[in-house]
């Protein structure tokens, strides 16, 4: 008796869900199994080397934390007090106000680095800052890095004395009884009692003991404290993670959209240009054939009819292939693939590209197709006589601006080539700015993500 195919992949199926299942309970049955006595014995010394480093590495928090403090507390101090009192003089503060947003978003970036380092801490970077004078003396981000510092100093204070009180103490009481003896006195007087005998001292040594304990959980309750004080002011809030979430969930929508209405236009192109042309090739071949004994000449023409169309068809699957993804974006990278399109364009374009190292392909990809799009929108509706593109790699972000002398007034209204460009840029977390007043000139400024 044989089986159909179509039991044959439901009886493969089933055996293989019921051979997963039983590697699934084998696998859970031999992790429920206590590990052997050298194997716990390991675990246990891992565990306690990891919580030992921790602990030490919070300890070198809580040490160095007054310094760092004082530092930003009286540079912030200092910023703030000196914006706040010239605002009155012909509005000199509120730039000023602005240097001091940007200074404490660096020194964030600083204190971000200490909490990933001592506490483990990972606080996701802050929003980009917003561009114009307005929206950045409102940046809510800067703000809160503003404030930072003057609630942390206090609680840098607190961690500081609380735990070089602690540790100096305990260490004191700990070693007592190697040094007691050689006090000219043989006596020491602590808070609550004195020490003037061996057993005193020994019993110095156990409450030393228990402070020491004391102290390192104290220790790290602070510096928990000051790291959860980090997190909710240095990071993104929920509420931002949630509108961003929102924006990118509809961003990429629209990316799909457009990915989709892409794909019904390469079956269109493909359609009526390639398809048509490689039918007329077809056809023409098949009547040279039929031809070629009778009507040698005829047969020629059509033969050159058929060259003709070969050629035809292969620009235009050409030119297909190249606005999907060029061969020399992937070889050669993102300059010699805008310099392919420089050299396409016509309109004169002056181009300027320094993207060392090179960035993720999708990314390069976004890139070329931006600029396709806005050197096909020059030509068709700027009137411009030329374009500058200039495209450079600013640590881990990737920025284009291009630039043109044309009439301006360029909108990214719903349906747009420009608010596709925007849909497939927020799309990876970018951003695209416009700048085209009527009578131009107009930039647009694009900044994305290298490692997206």
């Amino acid at each position: 008796m044989g089986i159909t195919p179509d039991e044959s992949r439901e009886v493969t199926g089933w055996v293989s869900a019921a051979g997963a299942a039983t590697l699934d309970l084998m696998s859970h049955s031999s992790a429920m199994q206590p590990l052997p006595a050298g194997g716990q014995r390991v675990a246990r010394q891992g565990a306690v080397r990891g919580a030992g480093l921790q602990l030490a590495l919070r300890l070198v928090m809580a040490l160095t934390d007054l310094p760092v403090a004082t530092f930003t507390f009286a540079l912030m101090v200092t910023l703030v007090s000196a914006s706040i009192g010239l605002i009155a003089a012909f509005l000199v503060g509120l730039p000023l106000l602005i240097l001091t947003g940007m200074i404490a978003r660096a020194l964030a970036n600083f204190e971000r680095a200490r909490m990933r380092l001592f506490l483990d801490i990972e606080i996701p970077r802050l929003p980009e800052r917003p561009r114009g004078f307005k929206a950045s003396l409102t940046d809510g981000p800067s703000w809160r890095a503003i404030l930072y510092p003057f609630l942390q100093f206090p609680l840098a204070i607190t961690t500081f004395v609380l735990s070089v009180t602690a540790l100096g103490t305990s260490l004191a009481m700990i070693s007592m009884p190697a040094w007691i003896n050689h006090v000219p006195s043989r006596h020491a007087d602590l808070w609550l009692f004195s020490v003037g005998s061996d057993l005193k001292a020994w019993l110095a040594t156990a409450a030393g003991v228990a402070l020491l304990v004391f102290g390192a959980g104290l220790t790290y309750a602070l510096t928990t404290a000051e790291g959860a004080l980090a997190k909710a002011l240095l990071g993104v809030s929920a509420a931002q993670l949630a509108r961003r979430v929102d924006a990118l969930e509809g961003s990429r929508a629209r990316v799909v959209d457009a990915a989709e209405a892409e794909r019904r236009r390469i079956e269109r192109d493909l359609h009526d240009g390639a398809q048509q042309r490689l039918v007329s090739l077809a056809m023409n071949l098949g009547r040279a054939r039929a031809r070629y004994d009778d009507d040698p000449e005829a047969a020629r023409v059509l033969l050159d009819e058929a060259h003709a169309d070969a050629k035809h068809a292969l620009v235009e699957l050409r030119d297909l292939a190249r606005g999907l993804h060029p061969a020399v974006l992937t070889d050669r990278g993102l300059d010699a693939a805008l310099s392919g399109l420089a050299g396409r364009s016509a309109v004169p374009v002056i181009l300027d590209v320094q993207v060392e190292p090179r960035c993720n392909p999708t990314i390069e990809a976004i890139a070329y197709f931006v600029v396709s799009e806005a050197l096909a929108n020059i030509a068709k509706h700027s009137g411009a006589s030329r374009a500058d593109i200039v495209a450079r790699r600013a640590g881990d972000r990737l920025q284009l601006t291009i630039r043109d002398d044309g009439v301006g007034g360029a909108i990214a209204h719903p349906g747009s080539g420009l608010a596709g460009l925007t849909d497939r840029v927020g799309g990876v977390d970018g951003t695209l700015h416009i700048d085209s007043p009527v009578g131009g000139p107009t930039v647009l400024t694009v900044e994305l993500p290298c490692e997206s």
